[in-house]
């Protein structure tokens, strides 16, 4: 056995243990495995481990993973801020975007995105730790973010994504994640459709499923440490 598919197989028993500790339903949460820094002969592996849905950060390094890897069906997330200049690619090229905090990337995404492509999907990125250095747009203005992006065509918004500051404190750990569940009812209940909570990474993913995460975001767990020397 791998290193690789032994590890996603953990990945899978702690994502379900946490889940079913929940009362989540069966399906009910998503792993991403986050592949960014690691080559294609690593996704690879993990595809045939059995996972299908890859999450990347770096463009480049995705583009040419996404090249050496197009026989296999696999589904592309690009996770984190984007440059203006380079939402072409990523319309063409991915089925989930998780990272957007500006109308404008939304338009030049909708306005990029193949017609023949099925809708862009989108998770609006909230600073929820309210971090100077961290994306993503303010708590209290991603209402109104969201009633813009949800117009676009090409598009379809299907909720929320957060990076909390990372802290070995339970209740610490736990508070964003609580804010970003209760935002998300929130939005709902003011008539938005949003199904997704794109929250949790290696070191905090069972606090974030027991709130409510549909999508967990893991790649240390998975592909090992990163060597980030690879970046592109």
């Amino acid at each position: 056995m791998t290193a690789i598919l032994s590890n996603l197989q953990a990945v899978r028993r702690a994502v379900t243990e946490a889940a079913t500790a929940a009362g989540r339903p069966l399906g009910a949460v998503h792993l991403l495995a986050v592949s960014k820094t690691f080559s294609a002969a690593a996704v690879r592996e993990a595809y045939q481990a059995g996972q299908t849905a890859f999450g990347e950060n770096y463009l480049q390094e995705a583009l040419d993973k996404i090249g050496a890897l197009h026989d296999l069906p696999l589904e592309w997330h690009f996770i984190g801020p984007i440059q203006s200049n380079k939402t072409r690619p990523v319309a063409e090229h991915f089925a989930w975007v998780h990272g957007v905090d500006r109308l404008k990337i939304a338009e030049r995404l909708s306005a990029q995105r193949p017609a023949a492509m099925p809708p862009l999907n989108i998770c609006l990125q909230v600073n929820v730790s309210g971090e100077a250095s961290k994306s993503g747009v303010a708590p209290e203005a991603v209402l109104q973010l969201a009633m813009d992006v949800a117009r676009l065509p090409r598009l379809k918004l299907r909720g929320l994504m957060a990076i909390p500051a990372p802290t070995d404190d339970p209740a610490r750990q736990r508070a964003p994640f609580v804010q970003m569940r209760e935002l998300l009812e929130t939005m709902n209940a003011q008539g938005m459709r949003l199904d997704t909570l794109s929250m949790g990474m290696s070191h905090d993913f069972a606090v974030a499923i027991q709130e409510g995460a549909t999508i967990v975001r893991i790649g240390t767990a998975i592909f090992g440490a990163r060597n980030y020397g690879a970046e592109q």
